[in-house]
């Protein structure tokens, strides 16, 4: 028998200061910047990232949605009477507006892995009565390993897919997570920030004192110096030095000097995880009049769209039944995206009557008027086509 009982000391993690394996059961990692791992939580505090995921799905969320009919030739016809667009522009719900479910669906899938969830509730006949955003971890998602295909649970329960509005970012992952070394980086650099206007925006110093001092007189040196010199309103005041006391001055290392100009990269890193232009998250440092309308066409097409059709889709699946589903869609108007630039859409919109593309009336609905009459026929206003009267002959 041992003369001596070795104690082993075990280190406990509780939720309130979790380490590295307790955020790794959650799905959670810690990031290299700031030690903690990223949650939409604490990304939305960067502004650079709040106005990223603001600018898209808000961007989505105002452009008018309609129900259409799918002809056999492939033509669409709006449906302003179907059941289902009441839910997507009025009221999904008692207390949840269409805007703001469309909005709240794009969010989370912009931040959240498993994407944006909706449940729709249907009545006994199928018809839907109200489709509900539970908050997240609400819906369970889980995915096949073979095949992806997700499956849906609400409190333990298992949901029809068929019954569940699912939007989710490329790659199965939200941009969110996959920025988030990036997005630690700008956290951590907002923390220094407000560390150093905390105490006056002055670099860090040493009082120095030709006469030794105790270990009681320096704490209380120290603390009279950050009472008097240190904070918000205290900056600024008259330093009175006692005893041949003298104030040092630390100067400012590279990365300090730089410091202005890190802050200003982070804002491209989130421009580029979220495919943002850099002006939209006002930073107009390389902006021109000439780029930015180039980036702001560039973000229609290549941003906004594919949200678009993703979320176009993740509706039809949910709303329409197998059989509606072949005959009708769920379509945002992209003219809305160009509606403020009235001078080109007139161009167009002429050009598209002139050529016979499109008649009259059906210009007048792009600008929301009413049609008139004759307005139907497919006719160039610029060609006159009745005859010029004969002149009148002068009488000798």
């Amino acid at each position: 028998m041992w003369p001596f009982t070795r104690k082993v000391q075990t280190e406990e993690k509780g939720l309130a200061e979790p380490g590295g394996d307790l955020y790794a059961l959650f799905g959670l990692m810690p990031t290299a910047a700031t030690g903690t791992p990223v949650t939409p939580e604490s990304a939305l505090r960067v502004p650079a990232v709040g106005s990223a995921i603001r600018v898209i799905s808000e961007a989505v969320a105002t452009l008018d949605i309609s129900v259409k009919a799918i002809g056999e030739d492939g033509t669409e016809t709006a449906l302003p009477n179907h059941p289902v667009l009441p839910f997507l522009r009025d009221q999904a719900n008692d207390w949840t507006d269409g805007f703001s479910l469309i909005r709240d669906l794009v969010i989370d899938a912009l931040s959240d892995d498993k994407g944006g969830v909706a449940y729709v509730n249907r009545l006994g006949d199928g018809r839907v009565a109200e489709i509900i955003r539970y908050r997240r971890g609400v819906i369970d998602v889980q995915f096949d390993q073979t095949t992806g295909e997700p499956s849906y649970k609400i409190d333990a329960r298992p949901v029809p897919a068929s019954n569940v509005i699912h939007l989710r970012s490329p790659f199965g992952k939200s941009p969110l997570t996959l920025a988030c070394e990036a997005i630690g980086v700008a956290q951590a650099l907002d923390k220094h920030a407000a560390k150093l206007f905390g105490r006056g925006a002055r670099p860090s110093g040493a009082l120095t004192f030709p006469k030794g001092m105790g270990q009681e007189m320096v704490k209380k040196a120290r603390e009279a110096w950050r009472a008097t010199h240190e904070g918000d309103g205290n900056s600024g005041q008259t330093a009175i030095l006692y005893d041949g006391a003298e104030f040092k001055p630390f100067t400012l290392n590279s990365t300090d000097a730089q410091f202005l100009e890190n802050r200003k990269f982070q804002i491209l890193e989130v421009a580029r995880a979220f495919r943002v232009p850099p002006s939209m998250l006002y930073d107009h440092d390389r902006a021109t009049w000439s780029n930015t309308e180039q980036m702001g066409r560039e973000f229609l097409s290549y941003t906004l769209e594919p949200w678009l059709r993703a979320t176009e889709g993740a509706l039809r699946r949910a709303l329409f039944s197998d059989e509606d589903r072949l005959r009708h869609a769920i379509r945002f108007d992209r003219d809305d995206l160009t509606r403020a630039d009235l001078s080109t859409r007139a161009t167009v919109i002429n050009s598209l009557i002139a050529s016979r593309t499109i008649n009259p009336n059906e210009g007048r609905a792009w600008l929301g008027l009413t049609p008139y009459a004759g307005g139907d026929e497919f006719a160039n206003p610029n060609i006159s086509t009745a005859a010029a009267a004969p002149e009148a002959s002068n009488a000798a």
